[in-house]
């Protein structure tokens, strides 16, 4: 499970193969509450170049799609069952 949460691993799976020097982090972020971090990498390829977002959830994974905005919750259902 470890391999695949690497950004890496999820390049490759997107792009394919990046151990050629064609993949660039260009941008490092993260929200004003620490929450939510993300990164732009942008690949090179003899065709034109192209960016991807990726943001980290709070599994440890990182994915091309903004993990859902945390909502207040109640504990009392916990605790009534």
């Amino acid at each position: 499970m470890a391999a695949n949460t690497s950004l890496r691993f999820q390049i490759e799976k997107l792009v394919g193969s990046t151990r050629a020097p064609s993949a660039r982090v260009r941008l490092l972020a993260r929200s004003r509450s620490g929450e939510i971090r993300r990164v732009c990498v942008q690949i090179e390829r003899p065709t034109g170049s192209f960016s991807l977002f990726f943001f980290r959830h709070a599994d440890g994974t990182w994915r091309i799609f903004p993990p859902s905005q945390r909502r207040p919750e109640m504990g009392i259902g916990r605790e009534a069952a």
